[in-house]
């Protein structure tokens, strides 16, 4: 039985295409009304995944619910899902009423229905009295609007949607990805979401699932995996981060991981042992008025309006660092000494490889 509030379950699914296996025995349940996103790089399997559910894809293995029903034989027409695919698929011959209403035409709704239906999701992508445009004569954002309004008019249990913006340019981007949350937050719909943008992800998510190689390496909320990453993949593919090798030693009866030799620091090991890798986040360094637990030289320095990022080549052997220190005022110049702290609590430690 499917636990409760879960509408979408992956079951140990595996997918091969011949000796190539695609996805290989993941897990994982979407929550009614949740924004659920698959994030990881090109080719880790996420898009086989998101096909398998609308069922474009069959599993080799394992199996797909939805709503607590075995999808083994089901069609894609029948499954109640709809998908808004990566590049835009709008019918260039018909209205932007009609793309809307395509779906409700084929379903038999009645034409005052349709209408009506039309008009309220067109009015929810903010695209109201649009019904007789072109969609040539219309904006990637707008015609990205319209996609969803046709997808959402029919109102699936199960919102698929394949990259949806990777087409469109950042600022664009950044619009769409606030007008998504807003219509989630209005419909209350179940969105699953595929992408490689991490900052999509993480904008948007109610949780993301972290995929690669075929295999789900965690799921959470964005704060989590962020802050909380489960392996050293998720803490360098989610934002960015500088991962450091440690090597333990045991100080005043406490096992720490030491960085950067005689003049490096040493933080709690956690119970690990031997060499390991501390992935410290560049935000997480701070600049204090006298000492440090690092020292080095500023290489790069980039002013960003609210941050200045810095590249930091640190004394002792430690690869370059990437530091971020908020604010709107730095003193540190390329080429300047510097000292840094690392906020307590902040790293996050995995045994290496």
């Amino acid at each position: 039985m499917a636990a409760k509030n879960n509408l979408v379950e992956l079951n140990e699914v595996t997918k091969r295409f011949g000796d190539l296996t695609a996805v290989d025995g993941i897990n994982f349940s979407v929550r009614q009304g949740e924004f659920f996103t698959l994030v990881g790089p090109s080719g880790c399997g996420k898009t086989t995944s998101l096909r398998m559910i609308c069922g474009f894809e069959h599993p080799t293995e394992g199996e797909v619910r939805i709503d607590d029903r075995s999808m083994r034989t089901v069609p894609p027409e029948a499954r109640d899902t709809n998908l808004v695919f990566q590049h835009l698929s709008l019918f260039p011959h018909m209205t932007v009423g009609e793309n809307v209403g395509y779906g409700l035409a084929k379903a038999g709704v009645a034409a005052d229905e349709r209408s009506r239906r039309v008009s309220e999701y067109l009015d929810l992508v903010d695209l109201g009295g649009f019904e007789d445009r072109d969609p040539t004569e219309l904006s990637g954002g707008q015609q990205q609007r319209v996609a969803l309004a046709r997808a959402l008019v029919n109102e699936p249990a199960v919102l698929l949607l394949d990259e949806p913006l990777s087409s469109l340019d950042r600022k664009l981007r950044k619009q769409m990805q606030v007008e998504l949350r807003r219509i989630h937050q209005q419909t209350r719909g179940t969105f699953f979401y595929v992408t490689h943008d991490q900052e999509v992800a993480m904008t948007l998510s109610d949780r993301i699932a972290v995929m690669n190689d075929g295999h789900i390496e965690q799921i959470g909320p964005p704060e989590e995996i962020y802050r909380e990453p489960a392996s050293e993949f998720v803490a360098d593919f989610i934002g960015d981060t500088n991962l450091i090798t440690a090597q333990t030693i045991e100080r005043d009866g406490t096992t720490v991981a030491k960085i950067g030799g005689d003049s490096g620091f040493g933080i709690p090991a956690n119970g690990l042992s031997g060499e390991l890798t501390v992935s410290i986040r560049p935000e997480d360094f701070t600049i204090p008025n006298d000492g440090g637990v690092l020292h080095g030289t500023v290489v790069e320095r980039y002013f960003q309006g609210d941050q200045t990022n810095y590249i930091v080549d640190p004394d002792g052997d430690i690869d370059e660092l990437q530091v971020v220190i908020q604010g709107r005022e730095s003193a540190v110049n390329t080429g300047a000494d510097i000292s840094l702290d690392v906020v307590d609590g902040a790293p996050t430690i995995f045994s290496s490889p």
